[in-house]
């Protein structure tokens, strides 16, 4: 069909209003799980410590006879000593005042808008760090500190292909494997024998659905009982193991050849300088703004966790 002639459409009209949204659409996950289950302290330095300690190992010859005398003592173990260095994640924006002034859809104000988005991509950058297989960097005039990752810190309770890591350090990797129940089984007992309570396995988005196929899954949602506060944030399948019920947490920014067996009762989030803005100096017609945070990753007992490293995530 065609249109008459001469009529006036709107693609020769003038003055038409655009249809804008004032809406802003973003879909960019904020979800930071591990940051959410651990806890959090405060710290006074850039390299933080603590003491971990343990039992001796149990003994069936543990017999001593009636009134005998102690000619001799058994040693005692001093604790050992471990620590971490802070590092420090900055976020920075610039926006000019003619911006700042302008009718804006979706949002009233641009600097406002972006110190929003700032913050959720430092929370992420955080979570990414805490996760990253890196060795700690006491750092210098040239050199930004780094905080040992979650990996450089697993060597007790692993089932690995690669040579691990000495003391605290980032793992070396091996040839990537199928993540299997046998591996995770494996773990989750490796965590029970040195004392720990396996609560979380976190895994990326490939091994995680490997992970629901495994037959000890129990069901895909729990249900937290009236009045109780829900302990796992993002849990989303529950795992049956031997050694009590494990919740399976996928995570976006961990590496997703690494699958952790956590205690989050044993790690936590330390905090030198919390996050924070600040207005920079005003050299011209903008406002600029820095956003900043300092902290680092406290493993209270590495044996209380476990990896499976080394595994497929295609």
């Amino acid at each position: 069909m065609a249109i008459v002639a001469n009529t006036f459409t709107r693609y020769s009209a003038i003055g038409i209003r655009e249809d804008l949204s004032n809406v802003i659409y973003n879909i960019s996950p904020e979800e930071t799980p591990f940051i959410s289950n651990i806890g959090r302290e405060n710290v006074k330095n850039t390299y933080f410590e603590w003491q971990t300690d343990s039992l001796a190992a149990a003994t069936d010859a543990n017999a001593a006879l009636e009134g005998d005398d102690v000619g001799s003592f058994t040693a005692v173990n001093p604790t050992s000593r471990v620590g971490n260095y802070t590092q420090i994640s900055t976020k920075n924006v610039v926006i000019s005042g003619t911006l700042e002034a302008l009718d804006k859809a979706g949002r009233r104000s641009e600097l406002t808008y972006q110190l929003a988005k700032l913050g959720s991509e430092l929370k992420r950058d955080m979570e990414s760090a805490l996760l990253a297989n890196q060795s700690p960097v006491a750092g210098n005039t040239t050199t930004a500190r780094r905080t040992a990752g979650l990996p450089a810190w697993l060597k007790t309770n692993a089932n690995a292909v690669g040579a691990g890591n000495a003391g605290i350090s980032a793992r070396t990797d091996g040839t990537q494997r199928a993540f299997t129940e046998t591996i995770l089984k494996d773990v989750i007992q490796k965590v029970w024998t040195s004392g720990g309570t396996p609560k979380m396995l976190m895994v990326g988005a490939f091994n995680k659905q490997a992970a629901s196929a495994f037959t000890g899954i129990a069901t895909r949602f729990r249900d937290v009982p009236a009045g109780q506060q829900a302990q796992i944030v993002g849990a989303a399948d529950v795992y049956v193991s031997d050694f009590g019920t494990v919740s399976i947490v996928p995570n976006r920014f961990q590496r997703a050849r690494d699958a952790f067996v956590i205690d989050p009762d044993y790690a936590s989030l330390a905090i030198l300088r919390p996050i924070q803005q600040m207005e920079l100096a005003k050299t011209g017609d903008a406002e600029k703004r820095l956003m900043l945070v300092e902290y680092g990753l406290k493993v209270s007992n590495e044996a209380a966790h476990g990896i499976a490293a080394d595994l497929t995530t295609a």
